[in-house]
C-alpha cells in the first residue's frame, strides 16, 4: 500500500527541515566554545601588556599565553553539553574525555616543544656568523601553556558556558 502525503504533512515537514538549517544560533554548546575562544583570544591583549607592558594585536590569532584559548574552549564545550544533556550522556563523555586530552596536550608536550625551541634559539643565536644554521628563522617559543594559564582557560570556559546557559 502507498502511503499519501497530505499538505498538512509536507508543511509540517518543511518546518521541520528549515528549523534544523538554523542549528548553530541555537546550538549552546557550539556557541559556548566559539565564545570561549573568541573571549580567551581577546583577554591575550590584556594580560600581555600586564606582563610585557606593550600592546600585541598578534596576539589575538597567536597561540600561548594567558588564559589558554584551547582549555577555554574545549571546557565551555563540556561544560554546555553537560548543562544541556546531562553529565549521563555520551556526548558529555566524548567532551570532557576531548578537554582532558586538549588541556593535557596544552601544559605538556606543547609546553615543552615551546621550551626546546627557547633553548634552540638561544644556540643558534651563539652561533658563528659563518655556520649554515645561523641564518635560520628562529623557531615559535610560544606554543603550550602553564597549568596557571591552563586553569584559567577552564574556568574561562565553565563561566562562559553558564552564562550561555542562562541566557538561552
Amino acid at each position: 500500500m502507498e502511503e499519501v502525503m497530505t499538505v498538512g504533512d509536507a508543511s509540517a515537514r518543511f518546518r521541520s527541515i528549515s528549523s534544523t538549517s538554523s542549528i548553530i544560533p541555537s546550538n549552546v554548546p557550539l556557541l559556548s566554545a566559539f565564545f570561549a575562544f573568541a573571549l580567551a583570544q581577546f583577554l591575550k591583549l590584556f594580560t600581555t601588556w600586564y606582563k610585557e607592558k606593550r600592546w600585541d594585536s598578534r596576539r589575538l590569532v597567536a597561540s600561548g599565553g594567558m588564559p589558554s584559548s584551547h582549555s577555554a574552549t574545549v571546557t565551555a564545550l563540556a561544560a554546555a553539553i553537560g548543562w544541556q544533556e546531562g553529565l549521563g550522556g555520551s556526548a558529555f563523555a566524548i567532551a570532557l574525555v576531548l578537554a582532558c586530552v586538549v588541556m593535557y596536550d596544552a601544559s605538556g608536550v606543547r609546553l615543552h616543544a615551546g621550551r626546546q625551541a627557547e633553548l634552540l634559539n638561544q644556540i643558534v643565536c651563539e652561533l658563528p656568523p659563518e655556520h649554515p644554521v645561523s641564518s635560520v628563522r628562529p623557531l615559535r617559543d610560544s606554543l603550550g601553556h602553564t597549568p596557571l594559564q591552563v586553569l584559567a582557560g577552564s574556568i574561562l570556559g565553565c563561566i562562559v558556558a553558564f552564562l550561555m546557559r542562562t541566557s538561552s
